[in-house]
Order: C-alpha cells, then structure tokens, then sequence
C-alpha cells in the first residue's frame, strides 16, 4: 500500500486509519459505473442516491478516496467557475445574475451537506481577498477587474474594493495597495471532506473499490485488469488523471500546483497577520498565488507549478528546494516575519486543464457517457457543481443546474475541443510561463524602468490572451 498519509498535509491530519477498502474482484453489473473517488465521483454518486435512491452504483478507484486532487488541493471551496465571466458573456442580464447566484451558492449548498451528513473538515466561510501586494501595478489590475465584474450584473455584495486600511482589517500584508474581497469563498481541509463523502456514499449503498485501475473504458462498461463492469452509465471521473483514460487525454492536459505548509504560527505571528476568520487570500500576480490560515494555525500557500511534455503526469512530488523556496519567496514578500519559518510539508498534484480553460459538464444518453470536468484549479467547489449537475443529467431532469452555458447535452466527447499534438502545447506553455516570470521579476524589482515594466505586463498579457 502506498504511503497514503504523506500525500499532503491534509492526508496527514486525518484521524482514521487509511486502511484500503476491498479491490475489485469479481465482474459486476451496475446501473452507474463511476471511475474515480474523488470528489466528482462521489458528489455525483451522493446527488444520484439522494434523486434515485433505488440505483445500483460502484466506484471504481486506482488507489484510495482523496489520492487526487481532491486529497491534495489548496482547500479553497469557491462559488465561482473558471472563465465565468466568458461563459455568460451571452446571456441576458437576468439570466447572468441567476447563473452567477447559483455559482455563489456552492459553499451554502456543501455546508448545508456537512451539517446534514455530519462531515466535519474545518468548513469556514470566510471569503477571499485577492490582494495587490507586492507591486503598484496588481492595484491596476484588479481595480479593472472589478470594473469588469460590476458592468457584468455583480455588486459591491460580490465583490467590493478594499482600500490599504480596509484591507488591513483583514489581512496585513508589507505592501498593501489595496485588494477585493469576495464573500463567496469558504476554506476547509480537502482530505477530510473526501473522505467523510466517501463514508457517506457508503452509507447510502454505494460501494467502493479502492486500489482497482481501470485499464480500458467504453460506452457501457470498464474494464480493470482482473474483471469487467457492465453498466447503463459510465462516469469517468478522473479530472487531472484524464490521460491515464484515452481519448480523454485529447481533451483534459494534466498540470501542476505546488502547496507549501508552515509548522503551527504562535497566535502573537497571526495577530500581526490577521486571517482570524478563515479568509482564503493571493496576491494578484500571474503566478496564481492562494492560501489560507488552517484550522491547527498553519500557513499553506501555493502557488503554479508545471506541464511536462506530452502531458505526462508527474507521480513524484518530493518538492525540490528550489520549488520550495520559491513558495518561500512569495509568501514572505508578503509576511516578512515568515522568511525564516520552518516549513514542515510540501506537496502538489495533478489537475486538469481543458483547452481554451472551459470547464464542462456533459451527458449523451445515446452512448449513456456523462462527464464534468476542466476545473483548472477551481474544482473543489466546481465539482459539487458537477456532481449535481451530472446526477440531474443522468436522471433525465430539467433544473436550472442543466441549462447552463458550462452544459453540453446528448453530444459525445467530440463537442469538447481537442488540445493541440506536441510540441505545439509543451512549446506554447513555456513560452508563455517564461512570460509571466519575466513580469513579475521585472515588476516586483522597483527600480525597473516604465518602459520595461510597460513592455513586460503587454508581453505577458498578450500571452495570457493567446492561451484563451
């Protein structure tokens, strides 16, 4: 058995034992067939047995509930969709409004789940402040995003400015220049929610095959090494892991983040810093920062990691020194105090990314393949989305959830767009990284001149915009 526990922090600050549930040893015949323990598997199996409780389900898991993403995350539970605005650019100023309250919803709609099931992970809502921090340009930045997000249908209830002092209240950071606060954002500890999902599904009849790999999939059944599974439908729901099922790998690239996690700070350390209500919080740079204070008083922080070429995934993640200390780096530009803090676990995993960044969630009843999926970062919240969704989809039902722009209905995998062969992707990606790390070296240093930080941000800003 692998060293589940090791896989991060959160997997560390479980309780329970990681004792393996029984493989798959013998051929079934199911209703829904699902691949993958994460939380897009059993959000999907909860949601169905909640609808249907009368449906025979299996999970079918390569190694154990949480061993993904889900187990590794930032612990960010959001109510938005990447790429929100861009999907709901065409739709009336009404329909907008319902879709982005039905995003914002998210984390009333999972706590209402935990207060139901009795799932304890450390859920605190307490928003998110997307902080300008180390460079007057980030202020810029997201003054014009928020610019962007009111002339959208939102309001100062969705997203409001904070000044330097405004923001202070909430977090003080060495530069302040301002920041957002979104409210719609709560944090949690990631393993102990797909774990305690697990055990729920469980209990509600659904079983669960851990250490069981699927080796080959098709409308109506999968197959392991040992067996196969016959069912009406088939949910592959492997997000990150998607090139391990061909041809979802045309679709759904693995790339990766990287958490670093402080030992527990003295409560004298987080009342200079603040964070007292369980705010998420980044900076405003291209390097995608996040973190959040966890519930034992840790900083966990992370930040962008990597592509490896032709979509491999990366199995390892021993962080090198380097990729711990640029963690290191960032975060002490914003808390100078923490340069010399012992960092006491480091980690990552694999995501997934679907071409032009939209996420999607797709039902064919013709083929009986449903799928959701291109989080890009934000699934923890998208893949209770998901999951819902799906479980709608699957049963045939018409809600608000199955008529949105993220929706693709009675069409197969050949609706979602393919990424390009390599090198074109491995070449394009770093190409365009190398970009965003010119910018914030060159914007973060205060003696560059204008001219250089002009050319820097309209290099990786074009950049940004040729990804999409």
């Amino acid at each position: 058995m692998p060293a589940w526990r090791t896989i991060s922090l959160w997997m560390d600050q479980l309780d329970d034992p990681l004792v393996a549930r029984p493989s798959l040893a013998h051929d079934l015949d199911v209703d829904v067939a699902i691949i993958g323990a994460g939380y897009t598997g059993l959000w999907t199996a909860y949601y169905l047995k909640r609808q249907a409780p009368e449906l025979n389900i299996a999970i079918v898991e390569a190694q154990t509930a949480g061993f993904g993403a889900s187990g590794r995350n930032g612990g960010w539970l959001m109510g938005n969709l990447l790429g929100e605005d861009r999907l709901l650019a065409g739709l009336s100023p009404q329909q907008r409004r319902a879709s982005f309250d039905l995003l914002h919803g998210i984390p009333d709609e999972v706590a209402q789940v935990l207060a139901r099931e009795g799932i304890d992970c450390d859920y605190r809502k307490g928003g998110a402040l997307y902080c300008a921090a180390r460079y007057p340009e980030q202020e810029g930045s997201l003054r014009r995003y928020l610019d962007k997000l009111h002339a959208q249908g939102l309001t100062e209830d969705d997203y409001r400015w904070l000044s330097p002092q405004k923001l202070a209240e909430q977090i003080r950071i060495a530069k302040p220049y301002g920041g957002i606060y979104a409210p719609h954002v709560a944090t949690i500890n990631p393993a102990k929610l797909v774990r305690g999902l697990a055990r729920v599904v469980e209990s509600m009849g659904v079983t669960i095959y851990e250490n069981s790999p699927v080796t080959h999939w098709q409308s109506g059944s999968l197959r392991t090494a040992q067996v196969s599974v016959r069912a009406a439908w088939v949910v592959p729901a492997v997000e990150g892991y998607a090139t391990t099922l061909p041809p979802l790998g045309r679709y759904q690239l693995p790339v990766q983040s990287l958490i670093v996690a402080t030992e527990p700070l003295p409560a004298s350390t987080w009342d200079e810093i603040g964070l007292s209500h369980g705010q998420a919080f980044g900076e405003s740079s291209r390097q995608v920062t996040y973190g959040q204070r966890s519930a034992d008083n840790r900083l966990v922080f992370g930040a962008r990691g990597g592509y490896q070429f032709a979509g491999k995934l990366r199995h390892k993640f021993d962080l090198t020194d380097s990729e711990v200390e640029l963690r290191r780096y960032l975060f002490s530009e914003l808390f100078p105090q923490l340069k010399n803090v012992k960092i006491t676990h480091s980690w990552g995993g694999n995501l997934g990314m679907s071409r032009n960044f939209r996420p999607h969630m797709l039902c064919d009843h013709k083929t009986g393949i449903a799928l959701s999926g291109g989080y890009g970062g934000e699934g923890v919240g998208a893949t209770h989305l998901g999951g819902r969704t799906l479980a709608d989809l699957i049963l045939g039902l018409d809600t608000p959830l199955t008529t949105q722009p993220w929706v693709i209905r009675e069409r197969g995998l050949d609706a979602l767009k393919a990424w390009e062969p390599e090198p074109c992707r491995w070449l394009g990606y770093n190409a365009i990284i190398r970009s965003f790390v010119h910018e914030d070296q060159v914007l973060a240093n205060p003696n560059t001149a204008p001219w250089r930080r002009t050319l820097a941000t309209g290099l990786a800003g074009f950049m940004e915009g040729f990804m999409h």
